[in-house]
């Protein structure tokens, strides 16, 4: 992938300086505070403070930054439990940017009448292509962080209550006999387009709208490379065998806390499909049904309908998004 020519998946980019050396010091809490400039993201379980959640097109939905002097960060920043409460994302827009992990899914409720108009909490999943796309990383950076920091809260080596170090980014068993480091973890999964030169293999779950197909996908299981995967998944879910396993790319996928590696895999000569696993209909797609609007696919900043385009735009005068438009 020519990162120089190629725009970022969705979730991801150079949308923000993570500075981690500044994790290490010990003012980095007080520093922040300090600066008037420093913004401030907000997360209740896993929704986040956002405007525009109503909105329909695309970028209207934003993220509701707030400043220092409002009344909930205050009260969040002075509180006993502050730093465990805080945590260092980085310099977005070269400003400090701070998310403030609030807890328990009804604590805000509290707080709804500090709410700036027309914020509210909200999942990211249904925001996801209507946030601008620096944004959007954000708060999946900062999503993923806190369903991790939610998991970790009792220590999984002695169950010792855990407390957060590092800006937030390390968690460390409180006992000190055992003082375990529980690092941020991510679950990686394969997704992959199998094709046969001129069709494309598409499968779908039941619990999908009608009509939807999508690439094969699955997780990554231990002692297991990536290519590996690929080839168990792919024969898994459709019986399909496949060959040259190429890697096109990666999307960061914090639902909950997955990260998406992209492939394209040829199959083997006279494939025949036996449905399998998670899906409950698999089929091969000619370009020309693609092109005509069959099957419905994945939303365009999904890593499933890049794979497909790739491969689509390879052989087509006009881009498949563009066609699908």
């Amino acid at each position: 992938m020519d990162l120089e020519r190629d725009p970022p998946h969705f979730f991801a980019g150079p949308y923000i300086d993570r500075r981690s050396e500044v994790r290490e010091a010990a003012s980095w809490l007080a520093d922040a505070l300090a600066d008037p400039r420093t913004r401030y993201l907000l997360s209740c379980g896993t929704a986040q403070l956002v405007r525009g959640a109503q909105a329909t097109a695309p970028d209207e939905a934003r993220i509701a930054f707030l400043s220092g002097d409002h009344p909930i960060v205050r009260t969040a920043t002075q509180a006993a439990q502050a730093e465990s409460m805080l945590v260092l994302l980085g310099w977005y827009r070269d400003a400090w940017c701070v998310l403030i992990d609030l807890g328990a899914p009804m604590e805000p409720q509290r707080a709804a009448g500090e709410l700036p108009a027309g914020a509210s909490f909200e999942e990211l999943r249904p925001l996801s292509g209507r946030v601008p796309h620096e944004e959007a990383g954000l708060l999946a950076y900062a999503r993923a962080l806190t369903i991790w920091r939610a998991r970790h809260r009792f220590c999984g080596r002695c169950g010792s209550p855990t407390r957060p170090e590092r800006a937030g980014h390390v968690i460390r068993c409180s006992n000190p006999d055992c003082a375990q480091e529980i690092f941020p973890r991510i679950d990686p999964a394969i997704i992959v387009l199998v094709t046969d030169g001129e069709r494309a293999l598409l499968g779908r779950q039941p619990s999908w709208p009608a009509g939807r197909y999508s690439t094969i996908a699955g997780f990554v299981e231990p002692g297991e490379s990536l290519e590996d995967a690929v080839v168990r998944e792919v024969l898994e879910e459709t019986g399909v065998r496949v060959r040259h396993v190429d890697y096109h790319s990666s999307q960061p996928w914090p639902f909950p806390s997955s990260l998406m590696l992209g492939f394209h895999a040829i199959a083997e000569p006279s494939a025949s499909i036996r449905v399998g696993g998670e899906l409950d209909d698999v089929r091969w797609f000619s370009r020309e049904e693609l092109a005509s609007g069959t099957p419905i696919l994945p939303p365009a900043h999904a890593i499933s309908f890049q794979l497909i385009a790739a491969w689509f735009d390879a052989r087509s005068s006009v881009p498949l998004a563009a066609l699908r438009a």
